[in-house]
C-alpha cells in the first residue's frame, strides 16, 4: 500500500513539473487580460489602432502616468480606462465608486475613474505637444469601459455619459459600410470631423514610440504588464541571452525545439532588433539563440512589489519598452 502511495506521489510530482507551470497558475492576470480583450475588440469594431499599457511622463509630478489605452482612428483619439469591477457598483457623493459583493465578496471603494481618465487626457495632450503633435481642439476624448460580465450598476442614470457599462459594451457592433449607429457614434465618436492625415500619422508614430510597460504573453491567453528585469539560469544560457536588452530588442518569442523524455530540454528564443520604422523589423532581421528550458525570466508585475520568476517554457512572447 505504501509503495502505491509513494509511486502515486512521484507520478504526480513528475506531471506537475512537466505539464504545469506554477508561475503561470499563481499570478493573477485578470485585469491585464480584460485590458487586452477590450483593446482587441475596439480594433475590430473601429479599424483603428489601440496603444495599451502606456506610461506617459507627467511634467507636474515628475513620474510616469499609467494610461490603460488610447484608441486612435482618423476621426479622433480616445483615452480609455478599463475598470474590471464585479458586483454591484454605485457612485458616492464625492464621485468615488463603491463595489459590493464582487470576486472578494466585500465592499471596496475606488477613486473616481472618470475624473482620473480626464486628468490623463490633459497629461497626454501635454506630452504630444512636447513631441510636436498639436491636436485640434476637442480631438481627444475619454471613456471608462466596464467589460466584466458580473458588473451591475446601481442607478445607471447616475453614471456619467463617459462610462460604458457592461450592458452598453456588449451592444457595440462593427461598422457597416463605414456608418455608425447613433449610440456608437455618441459613445465613441461624438460626431467629430476627421483630422489631416499628416497629424494622424504623427500621432500614431508618437504613441508607438511612447514609454509603455513591458508585456508578457503566457500560455493560456494570459497577459502580464510590468517590468522585465533579467534572465536567470545556467551561465552559458544567460550569456547567449546577453544581447537581449531593451535598448536593442523590442520583442522576443519562444519556440520549442527538442524533446527529452516528457519535457522540452531546449527552447529557441527568437528576438527582433528595436526598429522605429512603421513596418518594424523584417523577418530576415530576427535573430535566434537556443537555451535550456529551465532558464527563467525575472519580471515585476505592475502594481506589485514582488518579483516573479517565469520559466521560458511558460512564455509565448515578451515585448520590451524602449
Amino acid at each position: 500500500m505504501w509503495l502505491e502511495i509513494i509511486c502515486g506521489l512521484v507520478i504526480y510530482i513528475l506531471c506537475r513539473c512537466f505539464f504545469y507551470d506554477d508561475d503561470t497558475l499563481d499570478v493573477e492576470t485578470t485585469d491585464s487580460n480584460a485590458l487586452f480583450a477590450v483593446a482587441t475588440r475596439l480594433e475590430k469594431l473601429y479599424g483603428g489602432k489601440v496603444y495599451a499599457g502606456l506610461r506617459i511622463p507627467d511634467a507636474d509630478t515628475g513620474s510616469p502616468q499609467n494610461i490603460d489605452m488610447v484608441l486612435v482612428t482618423k476621426g479622433e483619439a480616445v483615452v480609455i480606462s478599463v475598470q474590471n469591477l464585479s458586483g454591484f457598483v454605485s457612485i458616492d457623493t464625492d464621485g468615488s465608486w463603491v463595489s459590493t459583493g464582487g470576486k472578494n465578496n466585500k465592499t471596496e471603494r475606488h477613486p473616481d475613474p472618470v475624473a482620473e481618465v480626464k486628468r490623463q487626457v490633459a497629461i497626454l495632450e501635454s506630452y504630444l505637444e512636447q513631441r510636436g503633435a498639436a491636436l485640434p481642439a476637442e480631438y481627444m476624448s475619454y471613456k471608462v469601459v466596464c467589460p466584466n460580465p458580473n458588473f451591475r450598476c446601481i442607478h445607471s442614470d447616475y453614471f456619467p455619459s463617459e462610462v460604458v457599462t457592461y450592458e452598453q459594451w456588449i451592444q457595440l457592433k462593427p461598422e457597416l459600410k463605414g456608418m455608425f449607429s447613433n449610440w456608437i457614434k455618441g459613445a465613441f465618436r461624438g460626431g467629430k470631423k476627421e483630422i489631416q492625415e499628416s497629424i494622424h500619422q504623427k500621432l500614431n508614430f508618437i504613441l508607438s514610440t511612447a514609454p509603455t510597460w513591458d508585456r508578457l504573453e503566457l500560455k493560456g491567453n494570459k497577459y502580464i504588464l510590468g517590468e522585465f528585469l533579467e534572465f536567470k539560469g545556467k551561465h552559458e544560457d544567460t550569456q547567449s541571452l546577453r544581447n537581449i536588452r531593451r535598448s536593442k530588442v523590442s520583442r522576443l518569442t519562444i519556440q520549442k525545439t527538442s524533446m527529452f523524455g516528457l519535457a522540452h530540454s531546449k527552447l529557441q528564443v527568437l528576438y527582433s532588433p528595436r526598429d522605429y520604422r512603421n513596418d518594424g523589423a523584417s523577418a530576415s532581421e530576427w535573430k535566434e539563440v537556443t537555451v535550456r528550458s529551465s532558464t527563467e525570466v525575472l519580471f515585476q508585475p505592475q502594481n506589485s512589489t514582488k518579483v516573479r520568476k517565469f520559466k521560458l517554457s511558460s512564455i509565448i512572447s515578451m515585448f520590451l519598452s524602449a
